[in-house]
């Protein structure tokens, strides 16, 4: 990426093929970004997908800036910022909305539909949850540009079934029932649909659909999930992995007195320090 930048910034070229080379670099910094974003190396994310918007708005792609303005709002929500990354979000969806393919719009909308959960709007989360499933109905594969390929209907479902289990940790009574519901049924769509090698996915899943029973009192069903979850993550080395096994090692702090949580408990514990 440093390489490129040098040379975009010390060779001469026609204006056409400047932009092409700045969309080519801004397509390079999204991926080392998200790498480094992965392997927890924060910081360099930070740097990358920064360098690689300034490519975009030079290379004139929009859709491109939106895309990796989507990456940086997913990095700020796994930090803890949350109200930065739905900032972020409202940031790609009024940069690209005269330009934004459905599928761009979609995935923004999952996204706002997760923060919003996360920031205890839950009638927005519902709201962005609805315009993300509109927005996908209209999605025509070969009219996508090659970054929103990857949000086929096993994304729609895992994206969804996130934000709905957000809700549910959120909300109550009824509410937090029908939002759980939603959430399982979605994540399990998600699973169904993985292709056979998406095994990080398939691990975002089964610790998604862990919470998801944990938010609503089933032990049992968190134990076997998150069970999953651990069998799968023993081959992947994944910071981000490491990180949401974290998180449900937490979420099962109020269960401990049960002796099945705790015994996964252990092992969750023991799974995030040995990826750490």
């Amino acid at each position: 990426m440093s390489e490129s930048n040098d040379l975009l910034a010390t060779c001469s070229y026609t204006e056409d093929t400047g932009r092409r080379l700045f969309r080519a670099v801004a397509d390079l910094g999204s991926v080392a970004g998200w790498m480094s974003f992965d392997a927890g190396r924060h910081s360099s994310a930070q740097r990358l997908f920064v360098a690689a918007v300034h490519a975009a708005s030079e290379g004139g792609d929009r859709q491109l800036g939106a895309h990796i303005l989507q990456c940086m709002a997913r990095q700020m929500s796994h930090l803890g910022h949350v109200e930065d990354a739905l900032e972020l979000v409202a940031l790609a969806q009024y940069g690209a909305r005269r330009h934004a393919s459905p599928g761009t719009r979609a995935v923004l909308a999952a996204l706002q539909s997760r923060f919003s959960a996360m920031c205890g709007e839950l009638e927005e989360n519902r709201r962005a949850a609805r315009e993300t499933e509109d927005a996908f109905t209209r999605i025509v594969p070969d009219d996508e540009p090659p970054h929103t390929r990857f949000f086929d209907e096993a994304e729609l479902s895992a994206a969804l079934g996130v934000a709905h289990q957000i809700a549910a940790k959120q909300a109550t009574g009824r509410h937090r029932a029908e939002r759980a519901e939603q959430s399982l049924a979605m994540l399990a769509n998600a699973l169904r649909l993985r292709p056979e090698g998406r095994l990080r996915s398939k691990t975002f899943d089964h610790i998604g659909l862990a919470r998801t029973h944990l938010a609503v009192g089933e032990l049992a069903g968190a134990y076997q999930e998150a069970t999953t979850a651990l069998t799968i993550a023993e081959g992947l080395h994944s910071t981000r992995v490491a990180d949401r096994l974290s998180e449900l090692y937490e979420e099962t702090e109020p269960h401990a007195s049960d002796s099945a949580i705790s015994d996964l408990r252990d092992r969750l514990e023991h799974a995030v320090a040995a990826a750490h």
